[in-house]
């Protein structure tokens, strides 16, 4: 007996056809894969970030009440920041709270008795400054990368190449805080153009004196574009040796063209790695360009939160980091797959 379709049915299944073939995409397992993936490493981050800061020797509650440390106050104090439970409660309530927006509660805060203990509290105006300087540094990376590596390729062997990749290794093979150190005595000690730290009041924007940012983003530049310089530069000079560039040539296609649809491209798929690692760097990095200028960002909030022994702060700031981390993998894996059409149809 025939089985009648009826029109409702018809509509029904061209109606969830496109969220079918949607959810198969390639692209969308991909990145499906690789945040479950990032989740993954992010859980296992957690548990080693947690452990670290909770088995350090001596009791938590003895080091942030110094002096005023007697038996009844580390007892309030351990009872009310949860240290008298199990480690694995302990862990399972930051988890949670994390998920839910909240990072604990500052142990120098409690100790203190300060109305607003809360490290989420204290997180936003340090990761905000952070975030700005990042953000104009990996704003000028990026696109100086490319154009420099580009160019040294391009000329490779030639006087662009030395003028762009001598500065580059060298700086590249120089700590921050010697670099930061040297752009100083340059530009302040000698120069007197631009003031040897970045400090501001509390609540004012970094934005408010930018002249203040200058020295900082230069160091940070400075130590990461040295690798990324010189692997754009290998990439385009492997790529200008191939044989469909040489053939592109042959058959009169303009230079231009030439250089910006067929090597470019493919040059960048092996340097998009090593631009996330500098991207990462900049957030890792970070922290001793902020000792070096006294910024007050993430870097300085962690110094600070180590020397006080607040645990909360230092997992709180650490496990942000790591999520910046695992974004900037994420990103760059699914940056090159676009890049590279081989890889479209390895991932599918």
């Amino acid at each position: 007996m025939a089985t009648m379709i009826t029109g409702t049915q018809i509509d029904a299944d061209r109606s969830t056809a496109p969220v079918t073939r949607s959810i198969r995409h390639p692209f969308v397992r991909f990145l499906g894969r690789r945040l479950a993936a990032g989740v993954v490493t992010l859980w296992v981050v957690s548990v080693f970030i947690f452990v670290a800061t909770n088995v350090l020797p001596g009791n938590v509650a003895e080091v942030v009440l110094g002096h005023n440390a007697t038996p009844e106050r580390i007892q309030a104090l351990n009872v009310k920041m949860g240290y008298d439970h199990p480690m694995i409660q302990r862990y399972f309530t930051w988890i949670v709270g994390i998920l839910h927006g909240d990072f604990g509660k500052s142990a120098v805060a409690v100790a203190l008795s300060q109305v607003e203990t809360s490290v989420s509290s204290t997180l936003v105006s340090p990761l905000l400054n952070s975030l700005i300087l990042g953000g104009i540094t990996a704003l000028l990376l990026v696109p100086l990368t490319l154009l420099l590596g580009a160019l040294a390729g391009i000329y490779a062997r030639r006087s662009p190449d030395l003028a762009i990749s001598t500065p580059a290794l060298v700086f590249g093979g120089l700590p921050e805080f010697v670099t930061g150190t040297l752009l100083i005595f340059i530009f302040f000690s000698v120069l007197h153009l631009l003031p040897p730290t970045s400090g501001f009041s509390p609540g004012q924007s970094p934005l408010t004196d930018v002249g203040r940012l200058v020295l900082p983003v230069l160091t940070l530049l400075g130590v990461a574009l040295g690798a990324g310089v010189r692997q754009v530069r290998a990439g385009m000079i492997e790529t200008l040796q191939r044989e469909y560039v040489q053939y592109a040539r042959l058959n009169g296609i303009p230079e231009r063209r030439v250089l910006f649809r067929y090597t470019l491209r493919n040059a960048l798929a092996p340097s998009v790695q090593i631009i996330a690692q500098n991207m990462q760097y900049l957030f890792g990095g970070i922290i001793v360009v902020e000792s070096v200028f006294d910024y007050p960002g993430i870097g300085q909030y962690i110094v600070n939160a180590v020397l006080a022994r607040d645990t909360a702060k230092v997992e709180a700031a650490a496990i942000i980091i790591a999520a910046v981390y695992t974004l900037i993998n994420i990103a760059a894996d699914f940056v090159v797959v676009l890049l590279v059409p081989k890889l479209r149809t390895a991932v599918a």
